[in-house]
């Protein structure tokens, strides 16, 4: 009894070039942002929190406050516009 490939020989002819031509493409493609050019070097990571960068330094405790500041404050602009409302009508 013979065994074929489902779809004949040519069917299976494609789907070895397919597998080929993947395999190919995953050898092809660095594996981290240091084999693809990077490196590391300064000039192409972004400077965020380095001593060279320039522009506001906020403690990120800081900006926790804020936000749950601005956060009471709408509940509070909330809650005075819903008693507010009952009042005048």
């Amino acid at each position: 009894m013979v065994f074929q490939a489902p779809g004949g020989l040519r069917s299976a002819a494609k789907r070895k070039n397919t597998a080929d031509k993947k395999a190919q493409q995953a050898n092809a493609t660095p594996a981290s942002t240091r084999a693809a050019g990077a490196g590391g070097s300064s000039s192409t990571m972004l400077k965020l929190f380095t001593d060279e960068a320039q522009g506001l330094r906020v403690d990120p405790l800081v900006v926790l406050i804020l936000a749950v500041g601005f956060i009471f404050s709408v509940i509070i602009l909330h809650v005075l516009a819903k008693l507010t409302g009952k009042f005048i009508s």
